[in-house]
């Protein structure tokens, strides 16, 4: 009888789904608690790393590379506190450890954390809590002291109109008509001639160009040079009195200083290094520089035009610059060269001699016109001095003038080749692009913001950015 029994309990399935519950709520109940506290864990697992990151970058803001390691570290602890010591749910204050490493100019801190979250199922899981942990890295660079040596080209090409408008608008100004002198008739060119009258002229094209209020890009460099040196409305930081210098200067915890040059056959000291309020008064002595008459730059030389000299130039400043520090506060310590480039980029100049002229493949006696020759760029670089160049691009004299019609036969000649297939690219562009330093080359095309270029370039160069790594 018994062992009937047994056989249709064995064979009865009334019950079976209760059985398969109970037997299944041990590992569903296991698992739905590791999965909440694992979630949970998870959760305060990413709190805290988001308080790391931010602990890491408050100590390497510009204003904090200012500071001691100490200082630093203690300003990271804080910030990171503030996140660690609210948060709930675990089984104590985490407190982190935190490092820093400096290497010249540049810092690197992490951030690392253990802590503990505490479990709602621990009978469970066997654990009161479950452990987490993580780190952030970040670096920096604080901004490093300045010299910046400005070079400015004030020779004839920079005469030209600022915009289509200007250069157009000049060349009716200069139409046979108005200017009685052959060689300066139709011309978007506003050369300061002083000696018209030998060409049998009245008038001189810079004086009929001020005449009709045409802006030319001289006047568009000196704007951008006077907004980066004495008056910046944009600055982010009030209180600053002065131009992008002084304003990045305040930002960055910074000193900077200026000199001002003007280039053509020759250098033209405007300002030697000092301060950018004083290097600013001199601004506006930037001004064309002036030929007696056509084939005539000045009275020794009175058989050829020719007027700009950049590597000349960028010899004479590689001559005037020191040995180029770190730029950083310590003792001993001296502050970065920067060299600021602001031309066309073609050179004219008198040569010894046709192999004086390697970039030129036409050559009028001596006279070597030809985009910039980058030896002297890659001697400077190899000093540790870094070039920022504004080029503002040689514009195509094709199809000029109100009815388009109108081509500069001296460009085609000599300088078209070097601005095909356009200024943007052609070998002026390229040669630029090589001279300066990785980064830090613009160019602007006619009628374009000088301004802003020139002031983004700056900044370019001075800014100081923090980035996590970890």
């Amino acid at each position: 009888m018994l062992r009937v029994w047994f056989y249709r309990f064995a064979r009865d399935r009334k019950a079976n789904v209760a059985v398969i519950f109970a037997i299944m709520m041990v590992p569903t109940v296991y698992l739905l608690g590791m999965a909440m506290d694992y979630t949970q864990a998870l959760r305060k697992q990413n709190q805290l790393d988001a308080a790391a990151d931010a602990a890491a970058i408050a100590a390497v803001r510009p204003a904090m590379l200012q500071q001691s390691d100490a200082i630093a570290q203690a300003a990271a602890a804080e910030v990171f506190a503030t996140t660690a010591n609210s948060l709930p749910g675990l089984t104590g204050i985490p407190s982190p450890t935190i490092t820093i490493t400096d290497a010249g100019l540049q810092r690197t801190i992490t951030v690392s954390y253990t802590a503990k979250s505490v479990n709602n199922f621990p009978l469970v899981l066997g654990s009161p809590a479950w452990p987490i942990g993580g780190a952030a890295t970040a670096k920096a660079a604080s901004a490093p002291n300045m010299n910046f040596y400005l070079l400015m080209d004030d020779s004839p090409s920079m005469a030209i109109g600022a915009t289509t408008n200007d250069i157009n608008n000049l060349i009716i100004a200069t139409a046979p008509a108005k200017q009685p002198a052959a060689s300066s008739q139709n011309c978007g060119f506003a050369c300061h001639e002083t000696n018209i009258s030998h060409d049998g002229g009245t008038k001189d094209n810079l004086t009929i160009a001020r005449n009709n209020n045409i802006t030319l890009r001289i006047d568009l460099v000196t704007s951008a040079v006077n907004q980066l040196l004495n008056t910046w409305s944009n600055c982010p930081q009030s209180g600053v009195s002065g131009g992008v210098m002084q304003c990045m200067s305040a930002l960055n915890n910074t000193t900077y200083k200026a000199a001002l040059y003007t280039f053509d056959t020759g250098l033209n000291t405007l300002a030697t290094l000092t301060s950018p309020t004083t290097a600013g008064t001199k601004v506006s002595n930037i001004a064309l520089m002036p030929v007696l008459y056509q084939n005539c730059v000045v009275s020794t030389s009175c058989n050829t035009d020719y007027g700009t000299d950049i590597a000349g130039a960028l010899t004479s400043v590689n001559n005037i610059m020191p040995v180029p520090g770190l730029g950083s506060n310590s003792a001993g310590d001296t502050p970065q060269e920067v060299v600021f480039l602001v031309t066309d980029g073609v050179e004219d100049k008198i040569v010894s001699g046709a192999s004086a002229c390697p970039n030129a493949s036409l050559a009028s006696s001596k006279r070597c016109q030809q985009p910039l020759d980058t030896s002297i760029c890659t001697t400077i670089k190899n000093r540790g001095i870094r070039i920022a160049i504004l080029y503002t691009e040689y514009l195509q004299l094709i199809n000029l003038g109100p009815n388009s019609n109108i081509t500069d036969s001296w460009y085609m000649s000599w300088i078209d080749k070097y601005d095909e297939p356009k200024s943007s690219t052609g070998t002026i562009a390229k040669n630029l692009q090589a001279c300066a330093s990785p980064g830090l080359f613009a160019d602007v095309t006619t009628g374009g913001d000088i301004s802003t270029a020139l002031t983004n370039l700056f900044i370019k160069v001075a800014s100081s950015t923090a980035s996590l790594t970890q």
